[in-house]
Parts: structure tokens; C-alpha cells; sequence
């Protein structure tokens, strides 16, 4: 039930209608305002906003402003159904989002916080543990290439998929939006325009060098050059450039073998797909765990086990400078690099 000016929101943005809150704000701006947050962003704000209406209108509590007990309550309310706690703490961001978009107050977060906390020392009690995606390490890399064919239109895609995933330390965002376009080939080795990324929401754009690799099957300049060679055999030499393979080897999008109709574009999840079929065929252990996140912490592990600076891999792989998601990174690799184990006499 709405009160006193609350807004109650069904919107697939994720975010609360606020015409009656904007105090003048036109359509056009209101639009521009919403679509400011990353589409992936804006999907999982919509799952959340949805979860969180349904238990406001079940349990009576306000949809908004929310107060500093609906919010611990509702974190009770997620643990008692087993969500993991990077879940909920999204959820948390998305409800402050949603206070923030309707320009109202936010609501104090120690309680939630101190609920949260309490839960993840129960599942860490309990013998659970956040299951991360693995990283595709540079051994497992080659394992999995090694596994593609080599001379299939879907081998040469896939090979493209994960050695310019790994290389540019890339999002599934930045592989799908990623473009021919994009690429230029100079005497250094590749270079990938990255129009925007969730650290460069203003769109200013940046581009990464990738190296030549000292390794044919795992060399960016080597593959990605493989795959604009299957492409342009079929009149395809602009748009997206990771595109869908149907089981006749058609490019989608390619006049000379798919319908006009066709899609032109991998999806996030497809480029998933991709990362765990060739985990299997590579014989990994637990394959279906694999995502395409692997290759982008894969590219960091490798990078910090090889010695390059913290500095380097979170202006190559485009996080935010000092991240701790990237100091993690480097610990694992330190953890062996500087084991004071090493060298003892054991």
C-alpha cells in the first residue's frame, strides 16, 4: 500500500518510477537518466527490485523510503532462503539505488550489515563456501585450446572467444559489444578500442594492447587474424565480430551462409557455454564451473604470476585503481612466488 508519496515500481530498468518525485523532468531525461546505469546492471537491479517488491507487499512493509529494520529484516528474510551473500549484499546496493533515483534518504545499513555478516559466519561454520568461477590459468588456456578444432568455423570462434578474453582481461560485456571495427593490427601486435566498461560508465573509451604471444594457438595477433580471415570469407568485414556458428559453420549475419534474419551477436551467456564446452573437451576437473569470468581473472592470476605490477593489470584489465578484486589476485599468485615454505629444507 503506498503512503505519503511512496512509490511502489515495476519497472524493468530495476530502478523506481519518480515523475511524481523529479520535480520537471522530461521524458527524454528521465529516459537518458535510466539508461545511464550498464545494461547488465540494470538486469540484475530489475530480478532485485522485483524479489524485494513481492516481499514488501507480503510481509506489509513500505516499498519506500525503507527504513533501517526493513532492510535487516529483508537481509533475514534472503539468508532464511539460502541466497548467497554477494546476492544480498546487491540486493542492499539495489534498494539504496532505488532511495538515491527517488531522491529520497537513505536508510541507515549497520543492521543489515551486521545480519549479513552473521550469515556468512554461519555458512562458513556450516562447511559452505562462495564457489568462485576458476581462472582459465595460462596452463588451462592451452589445454583448452588445444582441445578446439582447429580448422572449424565454431573451433576458430571459440579459440578467438577465449584467447582475446584472456589477453584483454575482458568482461562478458566488452567480448559480446566487442566489434571488427575494433581491432588494429600494428607491428607491436593488437590493438582493442574498448568503447565502454563498468569502470568508464561516461564512455570516454580506451584502448588495450595485446602483445604478439609466443605461442601460435595462444597468440592474440595469430587468432583473432584467423577469425576475420573465416569472416571476411563470408563477406563479413564489419559489426560484431564474435558471432553465433550454426551446425553448418553459417555466420551469423553473413549473407553467404545465414538468413538476414539471423542474430548477429554472441550473448553473454553463449560466450559461457563456450568457456565450459572447452573445459570439458580439455578433460578440467569440474568443467561446468568454468565461466567466462575465468578468463578474466585468468588473465590477471597469470599476469601477477609472471611479475607484472599491480598498477599494469588494473590499467590493462580496465578495475578500479588499488582493487582489492585485482590485490586477490595478486596474493594467490604471492601465496607460492614468495611462500616462505620455499627453499626451507622440507
Amino acid at each position: 500500500m503506498i503512503k505519503n508519496g511512496e512509490v511502489a515500481v515495476r519497472r524493468q530498468s530495476g530502478l523506481p518510477e519518480t515523475r511524481g518525485l523529479d520535480r520537471g523532468l522530461t521524458e527524454e531525461a528521465a529516459l537518458l537518466v535510466e539508461r545511464g546505469l550498464a545494461a547488465n546492471t540494470r538486469l540484475a537491479y530489475a530480478r532485485d527490485w522485483a524479489t524485494y517488491g513481492a516481499w514488501c507487499d507480503e510481509s506489509g512493509h513500505a516499498l519506500l523510503p525503507a527504513t533501517a529494520e526493513t532492510l535487516a529484516n529483508y537481509v533475514a528474510y534472503l539468508a532464511a532462503r539460502a541466497y548467497a551473500p554477494a546476492s544480498i549484499d546487491r540486493a542492499l546496493a539495489c534498494i539504496l539505488a532505488a532511495h538515491d533515483h527517488a531522491q529520497l534518504g537513505k536508510p541507515a545499513t549497520k543492521q543489515a550489515r551486521l545480519a549479513l555478516r552473521a550469515y556468512r559466519r554461519e555458512r562458513a561454520h556450516q562447511g559452505q563456501r562462495t564457489r568462485k568461477s576458476p581462472p582459465v590459468t595460462i596452463d588451462r588456456l592451452r589445454a583448452m585450446i588445444s582441445a578446439l578444432p582447429s580448422t572449424s568455423t565454431t573451433g576458430l570462434r571459440d579459440r578467438a572467444v577465449l584467447v582475446l578474453g584472456f589477453a584483454l582481461m575482458g568482461r562478458r560485456s566488452e567480448l559480446v559489444a566487442c566489434d571488427i571495427g575494433d581491432l588494429t593490427f600494428t607491428v607491436d601486435g593488437l590493438e582493442v578500442y574498448i568503447p565502454t566498461s563498468k569502470t568508464d560508465q561516461d564512455a570516454h573509451g580506451e584502448t588495450v594492447a595485446l602483445p604478439h604471444g609466443s605461442h601460435p594457438e595462444t597468440c592474440p595477433v595469430r587468432v583473432l587474424k584467423a577469425w576475420l580471415a573465416v569472416l571476411a570469407d563470408r563477406g563479413v568485414t564489419s559489426g560484431a565480430l564474435l558471432r553465433p556458428v550454426d551446425r553448418h559453420g553459417g555466420v551469423g549475419g553473413a549473407a553467404k551462409s545465414a538468413g538476414r534474419g539471423s542474430r548477429q551477436r554472441l550473448s553473454g551467456q553463449t560466450i559461457n557455454l563456450i568457456v565450459k564446452n572447452a573445459a570439458a573437451l580439455a578433460g578440467l576437473d569440474r568443467p561446468e564451473t568454468y565461466t567466462a569470468h575465468g578468463l578474466r581473472a585468468g588473465g590477471a592470476t597469470s599476469a601477477a604470476k609472471a611479475g607484472a605490477p599491480m598498477s599494469a593489470i588494473t590499467t590493462h584489465g580496465r578495475w578500479a585503481d588499488g582493487s582489492p578484486v585485482v590485490a586477490g589476485y595478486i596474493r594467490q599468485a604471492d601465496k607460492w612466488n614468495d611462500n616462505p615454505m620455499r627453499g626451507v629444507g622440507l
